[in-house]
């Protein structure tokens, strides 16, 4: 391409308008009243997209990872991923309701995957992303989806990674975005941020605004305070066109001077595509009501195709009405179908591994001999020659020597790190990121060392042995929903990796609220596409207030359903190290989301023995053997557990049973009874809670737990905080005197009533 001079192919480019208007229009006039979220108005959308993954294949593409809401959706899934036009329509005919029964989802949210076949004759995969109607909330999948593919490409002998330009360019991050969302949704801004960040870039991203001047009913003065929409991009330096969408040839250059762009530079790319939307927002609704002018000019403004051909002096006749009667003959078809087709497929690496119902045959053991944990522990305490490590973590790394020698208890943060060190070891790729990951929010990880005259960086799980996985841990900008967006992206097309996301307090998590609903706990279940993601949630009442006390447990468990996620809380750190290797070593992929401690990091009570690390493995219940026949059973989960036993110590209590309840979804039923069962003599479960009554796991546990108790002809009670608006209080004092109640009432046993 050389500026302005660059040509065009306009019979093509005239070919593609007739195909995606007539596309809309066949749809329009067979299922008329029916959502479809028309392209019409900005029917260009197809010969730019066209443009740009011409010249990807030009510039050494092999994978395009694509994501946009649902206007225009279904002619992109069609004309650009080049699914069968009848196979995108059968959506419509919502054949075999039964198959899809509380689950899938509507047909312009679902992704699609195919083969587009470029000018030149050259190959890319498509892999459009499925999402909700969360609109930008795709944004950071993509580019996560976009980094492990490039990561894929670049992956080298020792986990090194090539991340040349010419990798970057093998992966095209293609996001399409409507006027409205883009000038206004959150997660777009803040993934828009990481574009440069190490941890997070793709070579740059080319976004597309499919800018119709309007959304839903709200003009462009009621949706944001500035003349472009595209103004929210003007804080990165990146280059931004503005193309009207009649104007094709315009469009067809912006698109191409984009990628080249993207290209030379690895820079984000933005193209304001501004142009019209023809019908209501979703085709049934009457756009007159609220914009009767606008809509009277565009009732009498020519298709796009009818005044392009016009322009060029072509008659476009003859194309319109074959390309009429084939989609006709597609939606027939379709008609005739007697399932819904998928529209996207796993891609290879995902063929070892299951989803869907659980087995126990997927189970694998995941201790270690001492003499590994020995092996491993001498390469995460070794910084390189000349390194300066800072005075008190030498002191650490001795500590931690100790620990993997077995002449000291383990604490978390080592737990944590020898999980990390024999995953690599192994062959499966580690990648954590959260805000201040690399040393910890609580001082207890120094994943990363820092030369204390150099400020350079030195991750000891990177350099264990020439042949180990990647390793990467990152600090993530102050972000939740676009950073756990992204690594939800990159556990999709990263399933043998342990892939995971960090709050710096788990009460944060609620910032990325929209990701796990919608795409964490539900994308298998509405798309089929599974996820192994982890997320780290720092969990505890300590006093320290409504923001840093509380994950929100009662929302996992109210999300949890149909065997789609794992949700613990490790009761000390040999139980953490079992459960991060189990996550990566069994061939089963759920998302886990890990109540991770805040005091008990270093507390003697949560430590761990060298001989707990050569254990089988994770224990979804840990009974008590400190006493063989109790009256009363406590079952907890976390540090209350923990101050539970120190109140049994305290009273010097020989008659009640403490059990730690790690996993609290899938509820250990079978392990839960066994438990009891040993204690012939017990009259009552008490199910104990630090979080108030309408929070923590309460609700979902104790029903389960008065059904094994029925059976057994026990009572069941429960202690708790009282409900409460706030998840804890701001006082320390009020905290203490709380704690200290919550410890009576566990003790007040009703064996004499």
């Amino acid at each position: 391409m050389e500026g302005p001079e660059y040509e065009v192919n306009q019979p093509k480019i005239l070919e593609r308008l007739v195909r995606a208007e007539l596309f809309e229009q066949v749809l329009q006039s067979r299922y008329l009243g029916s959502k479809r979220f028309s392209l019409e108005g900005n029917t260009s959308l197809i010969p730019l997209l066209d443009s740009i993954l011409d010249a990807a294949g030009d510039l050494g593409g092999v994978d395009s990872m694509m994501a946009m809401s649902h206007r225009g959706r279904l002619n992109v899934m069609t004309h650009i991923a080049c699914k069968a036009a009848h196979d995108v329509v059968a959506g419509f005919e919502d054949v075999d309701p039964r198959s899809v029964l509380g689950a899938g989802d509507v047909k312009y949210h679902v992704g699609a995957t195919g083969i587009y076949t470029t000018s030149a004759g050259k190959k890319l995969n498509i892999h459009l992303v499925s999402n909700p109607s969360h609109l930008e909330a795709v944004d950071p999948v993509a580019m996560g989806r976009a980094r492990a593919k490039q990561t894929r490409h670049g992956i080298g002998p020792g986990g090194q990674i090539d991340r040349s330009i010419a990798t970057l360019n093998k992966v095209w991050a293609v996001v399409m975005h409507g006027d409205a969302a883009f000038a206004g949704q959150g997660i777009w801004a803040e993934t828009l941020n990481l574009a440069d960040l190490a941890a997070y870039t793709v070579g740059g991203t080319i976004h597309i605004i499919v800018n119709n001047l309007i959304g839903f009913t709200t003009r462009p003065a009621q949706e944001h305070s500035s003349r472009y929409a595209s103004s929210i991009a003007r804080r990165q330096s990146v280059p931004i066109f503005h193309v009207n969408a009649e104007d094709p040839d315009a469009v067809v250059r912006a698109g191409r001077l984009a990628a080249e762009y993207r290209a030379e530079f690895s820079s984000d790319v933005v193209i304001d595509l501004i142009g019209y939307r023809r019908h209501g927002h979703s085709e049934v609704d009457d756009p007159t009501i609220t914009q009767p002018r606008l809509y009277e000019r565009i009732k009498n403004h020519a298709q796009l195709w009818k005044i392009y051909a016009e322009q060029i002096g072509m008659d476009a006749a003859p194309v319109a009405e074959a390309v009429r009667k084939e989609y006709e003959e597609e939606q027939r078809k379709a008609g005739k179908l007697t399932k819904i087709p998928h529209l996207r497929k796993l891609p290879n690496y995902w063929s070892p591994y299951n989803y869907g119902k659980y087995n126990p045959t997927f189970e694998v053991d995941t201790g270690l001999t001492r003499e590994r944990v020995a092996e491993i522990t001498a390469g995460l305490v070794k910084a390189p020659p000349g390194f300066h490590v800072h005075p008190k973590i030498v002191k650490l790394l001795e500590q931690r020597g100790e620990m993997g020698q077995g002449r000291r208890p383990f604490d978390y943060g080592f737990a944590e790190l020898l999980a990390y060190g024999s995953l690599v070891l192994e062959g499966n790729p580690v990648r954590l990121t959260g805000q201040d990951s690399q040393r910890g929010t609580f001082n207890q990880r120094h994943a990363v060392l820092v030369d204390t005259q150099t400020e350079q960086e030195y991750l000891p799980l990177a350099h264990l042995s020439p042949k180990q996985a990647f390793c990467e841990i990152y600090n993530s900008s102050l972000s939740e929903g676009a950073c756990l967006g992204f690594e939800y992206g990159f556990s999709r097309d990263y399933p043998e990796g342990l892939v995971l996301w960090e709050a710096q307090f788990g009460d944060f998590v609620n910032g990325a609220q929209v990701i796990i609903d919608q795409f964490i706990s539900a994308s298998e279940d509405k798309w089929g596409l599974p996820t192994g993601v982890v997320l780290l949630l720092p969990h505890g009442y300590e006093g320290q207030g409504p923001e840093h006390s509380s994950a929100r447990i009662e929302r996992f468990m109210q999300l949890a359903a149909e065997g789609n996620m794992n949700i613990c809380q490790p009761s000390t750190a040999a139980q953490y190290f079992h459960l991060l290797r189990r996550q990566a070593r069994r061939l089963w992929r759920k998302p886990l989301v890990v109540f991770t401690p805040k005091s008990m990091l270093r507390h003697p009570d949560a430590s761990s023995t060298i001989e707990e690390f050569e254990r089988p493995r994770f224990l979804t219940l840990v009974p008590d053997n400190e006493v063989t026949d109790a009256h009363s059973i406590l079952i907890a989960s976390g540090k209350v557990a923990h101050e539970l036993r120190a109140e049994r110590r305290r009273r010097q209590d020989t008659d009640t049973a403490v059990f730690f309840l790690d996993q609290l979804y899938p509820l250990p039923k079978t392990e839960i009874a066994a438990a009891i069962d040993a204690h012939r003599n017990a009259r009552e479960i008490v199910w104990v809670q630090e979080e108030p009554a309408n929070m923590g796991a309460l609700f979902y546990v104790l029903p389960r737990l008065e059904r094994i108790a029925q059976a057994k002809n026990l009572k069941v009670r429960t202690v708790k905080r009282s409900a409460s608006a706030s998840p804890a209080t701001g006082s320390a004092k009020a905290h203490e005197l709380e704690q200290k109640t919550l410890l009576t009432l566990a003790f007040a046993t009703t064996r004499n009533s």
